[in-house]
């Protein structure tokens, strides 16, 4: 028997849908009371009218929010049925239920109405199709839909409230724990602080965390990490590991929500992704709030090492870490033509190349620059900004390295000292079990076996250790005030052995921020180095060329050179006097004797008779003198020789290929040339032949 006039034996003809949901699998496990008043819908429907078998029960939304229709699967059913006029009634607890967006709760109602859906809440029972109805619903889609609003704001406002004092219980890194007043202290375990701390100094000392993993698999030390139930757990080193200390504020002392944001690319709620936030831009950042490992001035230091050692080379704005390349300006040179970031390239030598349009257009490649007269020219400037700084190099490298070597001697012992404990708890454990219980002292003794295992492991590495490590010796005074007198200036100690390559672009990079380079022409680059700090230095170098005629000034240099040789100089002269005017050659910084004999010789400017004069044979022609009156070049007719289609033999008393000295003899060459004869022959045998 119905309990309401709207129900029609039309609506008792179809299927009664009881919609269940609740908006997470917490609610779910936790909110059992409001999953049985839902599931006790089924008495009221039988109370309206409808048969126990024409009940269904909709409950595949169970854990999910409604704020969206896009991924609840039982939401998309109903509608389903209720399209194909399957069901006449939809019940559910309360309206948000079904949904809490009025963009997804009305297009249910024009569908309900159209279709003779009753919706019924345990208020009453609507019919959508009807103005009061759907007033009645409509403003209960709105009610919900703000009420969950409403319910946001208010949980997010004391959400933000708490955040602001510092006072949010928010999951903290390893070596950072809540005791039970809420107060957070460091791990009390002193193995898992000096590890962190070893960790912070070798990344301060070498600039790399691929470098600090490099150290702690070297000396085979753990990191401590959290385990998915929160308990530290010693584990191998990683990139990320390492990464995901250097980056933790908490480190430093500061509390801060708001790293990240949501950013989502669809509707479902696992189609969003986390996207991390620079310093400036994180919402809630409080100092001083937990016990802290560094500073925080140390900590914004090392965020900016790390920001520099990632090159972005295609964004322009970092220049990566110092590699032992050979260009010392790797990541500081940029193009003058385009303004984009140069890379190094070291195919057939090592030269600056832009090459970010032509991967980008398809176009040419904007400059291709060598890099030993840029990089040498820097380092020259370099020098001069740089007043003589004096230098104890090896005193403070040998106070890093005993430095290093106590921490991880430290970190040795400690490592050892906890194996060491492991194994004997673990043997206390065995020997207080019942041994007639075989599955739990099968277990303890595994346990205590892997324990032992891993002492003896890290005892062999220690004794290993202490046998292959080199102790660096304290200088005798009066060695040390030798090498202080020699190797005190940096313009000294450069061109040695003492500084790596990646040294020396490390101590580059404390003064330079970039250096722009744009050539002048085929022999010139025209360089702008700009300091840290906004000063900038401009100036113009030579490059080498391939050949005399690429430079500007090779004309000026042939006539010079003809002028003064002219005037009775010798070539060492010449060359002498030219290079202090400015002139150089092609691939040197200075005019070379051997270019000057060259530009000499091209004009026939003799300086003894016998000197690089023309052959002569009576009744003969040289290889030389027959290219001069053709017209040719002297490597065609030297290839030709070699293939074979002149066939001529050398002259056993000159050693050289002679040409009788006659008209057919430039004839026969020449139907040769223009490919009227395939092979031309000279010589007695030839002729008989």
């Amino acid at each position: 028997m119905t309990t309401s006039e709207l129900i029609t034996p039309q609506h008792l003809t179809r299927k009664a849908s009881i919609y269940i949901r609740q908006s997470s699998p917490h609610q779910v496990l936790t909110n059992q009371e409001s999953l049985r008043l839902q599931y006790a819908l089924r008495e009221r429907a039988v109370e309206l009218g409808w048969r126990t078998e024409e009940i269904e029960i909709i409950d595949g939304d169970l854990g999910l929010s409604g704020t969206a229709t896009h991924y609840r699967e039982g939401f998309k059913e109903l509608l389903t049925r209720v399209t194909l006029g399957e069901v006449g009634l939809i019940l559910s607890v309360e309206v948000q239920r079904l949904s809490r967006n009025c963009s997804d709760w009305y297009p249910l109602l024009d569908i309900c109405g159209y279709k003779h859906c009753l919706i019924a809440d345990r208020d009453g029972v609507y019919d959508p199709g009807t103005p009061n109805g759907r007033l009645l619903l409509g403003l209960k889609g709105q009610l919900s839909e703000m009420e969950l609003y409403t319910i946001r704001a208010r949980m997010t406002a004391g959400l933000l409230n708490k955040a602001q004092r510092g006072e949010l219980a928010l999951s903290l890194p390893v070596g950072l724990v809540r005791d039970a007043d809420g107060v957070v202290r460091k791990e009390p375990n002193l193995e898992v602080q000096h590890r962190l701390e070893l960790v912070f100094s070798t990344f301060l000392e070498r600039r790399s965390a691929s470098k600090v993993l490099q150290f702690l698999n070297a000396q085979q030390l753990l990191l401590p990490r959290h385990d998915r139930f929160g308990e530290v757990r010693w584990r191998k080193p990683t990139v990320a590991a390492i990464l995901a200390i250097l980056k933790n504020p908490a480190y430093a002392g500061a509390f801060v929500y708001g790293r990240t944001r949501t950013v989502r690319t669809g509707a479902g709620p696992r189609q969003a992704s986390q996207q991390k936030l620079p310093v400036e831009q994180w919402r809630i950042r409080v100092n001083d709030k937990y016990p802290a490992y560094i500073s925080w001035t140390t900590y914004e230091q090392i965020q900016a090492m790390l920001q520099d050692n990632y090159a972005e080379y295609a964004r322009n704005k970092t220049r990566g870490i110092p590699r032992p390349g050979a260009a010392l300006l790797h990541g500081l040179v940029y193009c003058g033509a385009c303004g984009h970031k140069m890379v190094v390239q070291y195919k057939a030598g090592t030269r600056y190349l832009c090459n970010y349009l032509r991967q980008q257009y398809r176009v040419p490649v904007c400059q291709r620059i060598p890099a030993d007269p840029v990089d040498a020219s820097v380092v020259a400037a370099f020098f001069a900004a740089l007043a003589p700084v004096e230098l104890d190099a090896y005193h403070h490298a040998l106070a890093a390295q005993q430095q290093t070597a106590a921490a991880s001697d430290r970190a040795r012992a400690q490592q050892l000292q906890r194996l060491r404990y492991q194994a004997a708890l673990a043997q206390r454990q065995f020997e207080h079990v019942d041994p007639a219980n075989r599955l739990v002292a099968a277990e303890l003794e595994r346990r205590w076996e892997t324990a032992l295992r891993d002492l003896r492991y890290a005892e062999e590495a220690l004794q290993q250790y202490a046998q292959t490590r080199v102790v660096a010796a304290e200088l005798p005074a009066d060695l040390r005030a030798a090498f202080s007198a020699l190797g005190q200036q940096l313009p000294a100690l450069w061109p040695t052995a003492v500084l790596s390559r990646t040294q020396k672009k490390a101590v580059l990079r404390c003064l330079l921020e970039k250096v722009v380079v744009q050539r002048l022409g085929r022999d010139q680059v025209q360089l702008r180095i700009v300091w840290r700090g906004g000063d900038v230095t401009e100036c113009v170098i030579p490059i080498p060329v391939g050949a005399l005629a690429e430079l500007s000034t090779g004309q000026e240099l042939e006539a010079r050179v003809l002028r003064l040789h002219g005037a009775g100089k010798s070539d060492q002269e010449i060359a002498r006097d030219l290079t202090a005017a400015g002139f150089r050659s092609p691939m040197r910084q200075e005019l070379l004797v051997s270019t000057v004999r060259g530009l000499r010789l091209k004009h026939r400017c003799l300086v003894t008779r016998h000197q690089s004069h023309p052959r002569a044979v009576a009744g003969s022609l040289t290889v030389t003198q027959v290219a001069h009156r053709l017209g040719l070049s002297v490597h065609w007719l030297y290839d030709r020789l070699h293939k074979g289609q002149i066939r001529l033999q050398k002259d056993p008393a000159t050693r050289l290929f002679l040409f009788p000295d006659h008209p057919s003899t430039l004839e026969l060459l020449t139907h040769l040339r223009a490919g009227r004869l395939q092979h031309v022959g000279f010589g007695q045998e030839y002729q008989d032949a």
